[in-house]
Order: structure tokens, then sequence, then C-alpha cells
């Protein structure tokens, strides 16, 4: 078995979730994947319900790529080493998509550009089924340091970059992934609109460049749309113990709570908060992605 060409990405949270109007932002997370392209099966089989790593291959030949050494798409397979817990709403199919079309890249000794990625990524995760608008500021957060809000119905990737900003200083921020189990189903469209002035105040916040706000803000308004009543709860006593920050990712069901660093207490608080709780699986300690950080 030879491994033909390897990619690295990483998770990444939600700042503004682009069905509420229409316009995206996630920033990443120091939560690591990476994937590699074999020539024959792994011996351990990779988790893929959703058909995304055929619907990669899919859309890198689509983009006019060739697969590597003439082998057909049936002849590739393919290694998954994530920390990343799927079906959170912390971008794991993102990453992935993104880790394996790096692999592909690599495989073929391919220049490809950061957008392109982006947009083979988007269109693996819309032909899958997995994303409501092709997740495109997902992408983005998986492959480059800092937040863009993106406008996802822009004619170009590059066209649908509205404005970036580098995120908040890990110096001061600790970053608490707190996770409940895979969600079990996903909001629609239609859920979307009777919560659009809370998703409003996420994009003023973003465009102050105040990523806490708008995480805050737009996680608020993603558990009105899952009607999720323990992730209120949980985002609540969280804001109540010391949190600065607190909100559902993606559709859910990770809630993402940072803490200031300083503040010692505050942090040991909410770390009890989280052990008592029998909803909560477990809490991942880790930071963001930004533009001072090369992942």
């Amino acid at each position: 078995m030879a491994v033909l060409g390897a990619g690295k990405a990483n998770g990444g949270c939600s700042l503004l979730h682009a069905a509420g109007l229409g316009y995206g932002a996630s920033i990443g997370l120091d939560i690591p994947i990476a994937v590699r392209l074999l020539d024959k099966p792994s011996k351990r089989e990779s988790n893929d319900p959703d058909g995304l790593l055929p619907a990669i291959v899919d859309a890198w030949m689509e983009a006019g790529f060739e697969l590597p050494n003439k082998l057909e798409k049936g002849d590739l397979h393919w290694a998954v080493i994530s920390k990343i817990p799927p079906r959170q709403g912390l971008k794991s199919s993102a990453a992935t998509s993104i880790a394996a079309l790096k692999a592909l890249a690599d495989a073929t000794g391919t220049e490809v550009s950061d957008e392109m990625l982006v947009a083979m990524a988007a269109q693996a995760q819309i032909s899958s089924g997995i994303s409501l608008t092709g997740s495109i500021d997902d992408a983005w957060a998986c492959l480059k340091p800092g937040w863009k809000l993106i406008d996802p119905q822009a004619d170009s990737i590059a066209e649908g970059v509205l404005f970036e900003g580098n995120g908040p200083s890990n110096d001061d921020w600790l970053v608490m992934v707190v996770c409940r189990g895979e969600r079990t189903h996903r909001p629609q469209l239609e859920d979307f609109p009777p919560h659009g002035a809370a998703f409003q105040k996420a994009l003023t916040a973003l465009q102050e460049e105040n990523e806490l706000v708008a995480l805050t803000w737009n996680g608020r308004a993603i558990v009105a749309v899952m009607n999720d009543v323990q992730g209120r709860k949980i985002t609540n006593d969280a804001m109540l113990n010391g949190a600065r920050a607190a909100g559902m990712s993606g559709s859910g069901n990770a809630i993402i709570v940072l803490a200031p660093k300083v503040s010692k207490p505050s942090c040991d608080r909410l770390r009890a908060l989280f052990e008592n709780n029998k909803d909560i699986v477990k809490v991942i300690e880790t930071s963001f992605i930004t533009a001072d950080i090369v992942p």
C-alpha cells in the first residue's frame, strides 16, 4: 500500500450562519484533521456515511484536474485521522474536503489556488447533501487563519469575500468546545427567517470586528432555530458562570464558550459546571486559528 498524497486542515466554528441572512462567517479552531490518499484500502476503514469522499474526487475531476498515476476513481482509497467531532457544527465536512483536496493536489504535484480549493470543497458538500449553502465560509476557516464574511451567491469565490478579520487574541481567551453528541436533524432554510433580528446583530458585530458578540448572537439565533432548550440552558449557564461569549456552532450540537485566561476562577468554574452536566459528552479546550498563527 502506497501513500499517494497527504493533506491537513483544521476544524472551525460559526460566527454567522450563512442560512440566517445569506452571509456567512466562520473561524478556524485548533482541532486537526489529516487525510491520506492511498492506492489500496486502509486497514482502518474511513467513516463516510454521506459519501463526501467520492464527491470530493468528482469535484476535483470536474474542475479539470487529473487523478494520480493514471488511476481510476475506484482505485483511490482514503485514510482519515480526525480530532474533529462529526455532526457537531465544528466544520468536520469542510475540513475533510479541504484536507482531501490537498492530498489530491499533493499526489498529482498540482498547484491549486486557495479559491479553487474552496470552490471544489463547496461543490462536494452540496452534491453530497451535507450543506445547505456550500459552506464556503467554513471551507475558508478550515484552510486559512482568521475569518471571512462570505456572500455565497457572489459570481466567484474571490468576489464572495466581503470582509475579513484576524480573530480574537489567543493570549486572552480560552476556547472551550462543549460537545453533546451528534445532532439528530438539520434545520430547513424556512426555519431561519423568524430569527433574522438576532442574526442581524451578529452581522453588525462582525462588521465592527467584535467576534465574541457575533458568536453569542449567532448562537442565540441557532438555538432558537433548532428549538434547543438544553442548548439554550448550557449557553445561559456559561454566561452566568464567567464566560464572555457562548454560542452554538453551525446547526449544533456543539457550543463554543470563551473564558478570559486571566481569570482562573472563571475558567475553573466553567470546567466544574460542564463536568457536572450529564448531557455533555466532553469538553475540548483549544484555541482559534488566528491570522497571527499559521496552522
